[in-house]
């Protein structure tokens, strides 16, 4: 049984009424959400592009990749190309799937899928009304050194850069 208690622009909060698989029965508030796609932009000398976007929820500014919430039944693919255009100004040759992630699975279903672009050429940075962000151009290896001091604390950002990273040295 699913009860809805809230129900707002970007995701819904329900009470789940649910049989574990011990046999237990709980009540679970599960936000849902419609998931996202994400995007690391890799130019082709090695630099990545960031975004040093304000978030209300984490008290500040925060490095991450671009990323945004996919339209209903959106292809994550179409999703990463949009929001790397409109975040960062930059458009893909080509999109390779890394990763599809829940970001909090004791308490959400959102699952964000995480690209890596390349063959990047010039496009049109259109930001929403809601988005104050400046983009940031990085060695890849840099970005790694920010993850090992703690200034990119974003989950999606870590797992994508890292994952960039890790393919760059395996081959």
């Amino acid at each position: 049984m699913t009860k809805n208690i809230y129900t707002g622009i970007v995701v819904n909060l329900n009470v789940d009424t649910v049989t574990l698989p011990n046999g237990i029965t709980v009540d679970l508030e599960v936000v849902r959400h419609p998931g996202a796609a994400a995007v690391v932009p890799l130019k082709d000398d090695g630099t990545v592009i960031l975004i040093k976007q304000f978030r209300h929820a984490a008290g500040g500014f925060i490095y991450e990749i671009p990323a945004g919430k996919l339209h209903p039944g959106e292809d994550p693919k179409v999703c990463a190309s949009r929001e790397l255009e409109e975040e960062v100004g930059y458009r893909a040759g080509s999109l390779e799937l890394l990763s599809s992630i829940f970001t909090a699975p004791g308490f959400t279903d959102e699952v964000i899928h995480i690209y890596k672009a390349t063959g990047l050429t010039i496009g049109r940075q259109q930001l929403d009304r809601d988005e104050v962000l400046e983009v940031i151009e990085m060695p890849l290896a840099e970005a790694m050194r920010m993850i090992e001091a703690g200034a990119i604390r974003d989950a999606k950002s870590i797992v994508g850069l890292q994952a960039v990273y890790l393919q760059s040295r395996s081959r």
